[in-house]
């Protein structure tokens, strides 16, 4: 009878526990959309092996600081607990010294020595797939290493651009022409050439099983590279998914790379606007809105662009952060709010969950710090959680419902979830009403960051925010009182006191 009373209260507890704030609905084939990516530098990460720590000097900036394949196998449960389900790599191939970067290649069928061996990177990706994250990896296609083989070596002369620097930057045939910071610029158009390319990226997807290119310099290359490359690649794996790096902020300009098979681009005209709207309050967010209202009319599947606040080769967002004597933890916070919650694929780079600090490279690329305080990390963890349980916040559609100088609410719908977006980046609290017409009457708003519940009250829902604060809610049929939860705890409660009263009961028989 103790047993099964006993069980009987495990049972109802585990119920009670597992009752959802949200009845959200799954998503059931996993898209691109759905990602969210955690970009890393190799190098600067985590040293797992110390035996490859080859010319190794953390105190060099310039220098190998020891991260490598193992650091990162080591690091994939802090990943997956954050809720990153993806993860980009800078280049891993075999690369001159001190390319600790990774983007002055040597050998493009081999791995570097100072990250690990052919094995580890396979083990790598076994381990990252069994964790549900995806694995991306950064090619270069455009140019190689200085000290390169191929470069004195007379029978691929014909595999490099004549060697001149880039002065015209708004000339096309120069950008894809010139040697870019004096790198010997790969003849693409070569048809020997194209074939290796294509050939070694083909070859790493047969071998490691990844599941996606970063595509560097793509706008050093012609798009009809691209346009090849880009069907061999996808012929090798089932929604394999390229990601175009085009440094411009012309989307019109990017987009026509759309074209060339190239799924999505990290998005550098929207993330002009993102660091300027949350480095401080009082900013506009309008400009975010008219992006994406941008992206939808330029881009053939405007969902796989890839927002971020900041990379490699840009300063941290946290140096603008504190260039204007603002909390870095709650500007990182609103804004990874905003980028968790609009469309698109959320990149953050290594180091952001603790608000890591850099001016230009190679001062943006400093070593990642594991032992930093986790409260960044925790909402982190929370906004992914919430992007992987709710639908509408990755497949939904997007609309404005209210924005001035910084406090923003915006809708996400899909099917039949709402989720609504509110965001105050100002200097004061913020009273925000939303009208019926903006969202269904006789409903409630509830909050899924900090419990507010907002009731539909004369066919309006007013909102109030705290400055330097975000709220993701849900609409949902008002609540009233819980009677099953209500008895749910009565049944625990008495079912654990009838417990005791027999334990209490057994122990006087047994003394008797």
């Amino acid at each position: 009878m103790v047993k099964k009373l006993s069980a009987l209260a495990l049972v109802l507890v585990l119920f009670l526990s597992s009752l959802p704030v949200q009845a959200a609905e799954k998503k059931q084939d996993r898209k691109w959309q759905d990602e969210t990516v955690y970009f890393l530098m190799v190098d600067r990460f985590n040293d797992g092996d110390t035996k490859n720590d080859m010319n190794v000097n953390t105190l060099d900036p310039l220098a190998y600081h020891g991260g490598d394949f193992q650091g990162i196998i080591d690091k994939l449960d802090y990943l997956k607990d954050m809720g990153f389900t993806a993860i980009w790599m800078t280049p891993i191939f075999d690369n001159e010294d001190p390319g600790y970067h990774g983007y002055w290649i040597k050998n493009f069928y081999k791995p570097d020595e100072h990250f690990g061996s052919m094995a580890t990177f396979q083990k790598l990706v076994k381990e990252a797939h069994k964790r549900g994250i995806k694995v991306i990896l950064d090619f270069v296609a455009n140019h190689v290493g200085k000290n390169n083989p191929w470069v004195n070596d007379p029978s691929k002369k014909d595999w490099f651009h004549e060697q001149k620097d880039i002065a015209n930057w708004n000339d096309q045939k120069e950008l894809e022409n010139g040697w870019l910071y004096g790198l010997p610029d790969l003849n693409t158009e070569n048809p020997k050439v194209e074939k290796y390319l294509i050939d070694a990226a083909t070859w790493w997807i047969k071998k490691t099983d990844i599941d996606g290119y970063r595509l560097d310099t793509v706008r050093h290359v012609p798009t009809a590279f691209w346009s090849d490359f880009s069907k061999a690649v996808k012929k090798q794996k089932k929604d394999f998914y390229l990601l175009g790096e085009v440094w411009s902020n012309d989307p019109n300009y990017i987009a026509k790379y759309d074209k060339a098979g190239i799924d999505g681009f990290v998005d550098y005209p929207l993330n002009d606007h993102l660091r300027t709207a949350f480095a401080k309050p009082d900013q506009t967010l309008s400009w975010l809105f008219s992006d994406w209202e941008r992206n939808k009319k330029i881009y053939e599947d405007p969902y796989l662009m890839g927002n971020f606040m900041d990379n490699h080769d840009t300063p941290r967002f946290t140096r603008d952060i504190v260039k204007y004597r603002q909390n870095p933890g709650s500007q990182w916070k609103m804004a990874l709010t905003y980028l968790y919650t609009a469309p698109g694929i959320p990149i953050v780079y290594y180091g952001s969950e603790i608000a890591l600090n850099g001016g230009n490279d190679p001062d943006n690329r400093r070593q990642m710090n594991f032992r930093a305080d986790k409260e960044l990390i925790d909402y982190i963890t929370k906004i992914g959680e919430l992007r992987q349980q709710l639908p509408s916040l990755t497949r939904g559609t997007m609309e404005k419902l209210y924005e001035e100088n910084g406090m923003a609410v915006y809708k996400r719908k899909y099917k039949k979830e709402t989720t609504v977006v509110a965001i105050n980046n100002t200097s004061k609290s913020q009273t925000v009403t939303l009208k019926g017409n903006q969202l269904a009457e006789g409903k409630e708003l509830r909050g899924l960051l900090g419990g507010d519940v907002v009731k539909s009250k004369d066919g309006s829902y007013t909102i109030i925010l705290d400055r330097a604060t975000a709220e993701i809610y849900v609409l949902a049929d008002k609540t009233g009182l819980n009677y099953p939860l209500i008895i749910s705890v009565a049944a625990v409660w008495a079912a654990f006191a009838v417990f005791i009263f027999l334990i209490v009961k057994r122990k006087r028989a047994t003394k008797q």
